[in-house]
């Protein structure tokens, strides 16, 4: 049988690496704080440690977006800790072990993002139903998964939207999603109803996102943002989240960073930023994403204040455009 070829090669793999002197250098940038954070000392900063240690030493009513992608409820490590899964109400009762403690940090118009997947959303609409005004349910499609032979490939995960109260920040125009048109309208004087043709010869418009979103790719092997975190999310998924439900200037808090996605795509998108990660190397990897991000602001996907669709080239429409619902 013929061996499959290796998925990637040396000149085309641009997982991030670290340097030993890189790693010494991220590591004294972290902040371990023993006692309690100053807004000064914490904005723009990645925190070293258990956010459930921590969380006591954060200011009050600091939070304009919460975004909170916690363990699942899996059996996976993560920097050396091991996550074991456990019963639905099990999970449930972590999750109410420290949710309700974040409430404190959060300012009245404050936006929250759940990420989970099949396995716990029942327990993350639950956990904000009781604290928070439940929104909505985002599905996202990744694609990413191992099949079975009987069962569904497992292609998707949801994010909950809650908020604090019911004046909140919601920016439609932000995130407006260019589609190719397949059926033209045109007023009666012959000129286009919603759409306008590109300098690429297709018919595009402007319509409003919803909560299914199937244009995302996550992160591989010969990407700039991809790092060997085993659950990273897409670069393009929290823009979508940040650029809807902050402004510029607003302060972002992800409590659970991972490989830096969140404090990364606030960066580029002219947020202030706090996080709190417990592996230093993960640490390590979300500040020299952060460099980077300092250099090239792009975004896979989002170009020119659009979203365009996976895996395509963004097509450049004329200098105005209608903009549809």
């Amino acid at each position: 049988m013929p061996q499959e070829a290796p998925p990637s090669s040396p000149s085309r793999n641009r997982t991030l690496t670290l340097s030993p002197e890189e790693r010494t250098r991220y590591a004294q940038e972290l902040l371990r704080p023993h006692a309690p954070i100053t807004m000064e000392a914490l904005e723009n900063r990645i925190l070293l440690g258990d956010t459930l240690a921590l969380l006591d030493l954060l200011p009050s009513s600091f939070v304009d977006l919460l975004i909170l992608d916690p363990p699942y409820n899996l059996s996976m490590e993560f920097g050396g800790v091991r996550f074991g899964s456990r019963s639905d109400q099990a999970y449930l009762t972590y999750l109410e072990s420290w949710f309700p403690r974040m409430l404190r940090l959060l300012k009245p118009h404050a936006s929250v993002y759940l990420c989970g997947d099949w396995r716990t959303s029942w327990a993350d609409a639950t956990i904000l139903g009781r604290h928070l005004h439940l929104r909505n349910r985002i599905t996202w499609q990744r694609e990413k998964g191992r099949g079975a032979a009987a069962n569904w490939k497992n292609g998707c995960e949801d994010i909950w939207f809650a908020t604090v109260d019911d004046a909140y920040v919601f920016q439609l125009q932000e995130v407006m999603v260019r589609r190719k048109v397949l059926a033209t309208y045109r007023e009666k004087n012959g000129s286009p109803r919603d759409w306008w043709e590109g300098r690429d010869g297709k018919k595009y418009r402007m319509t409003c996102p919803s909560n299914f979103w199937d244009d995302l790719t996550v992160p591989f092997w010969a990407m700039e943002e991809n790092t060997p975190h085993p659950a990273q999310k897409p670069e393009k998924l929290l823009a979508k989240l940040i650029l809807a439900s902050s402004r510029p200037g607003d302060m972002v808090f992800d409590p659970f960073l991972g490989s830096g996605t969140t404090a990364v795509v606030a960066r580029k998108l002219h947020r202030r930023f706090a996080a709190v990660e417990q592996c230093e190397e993960y640490g390590c990897w979300a500040l020299k994403r952060l460099e980077r991000a300092k250099a090239n602001p792009r975004i896979q996907g989002y170009e020119d204040g659009v979203f365009w669709e996976r895996n395509s080239t963004p097509p450049r429409p004329p200098e105005s455009s209608p903009q549809g619902g």
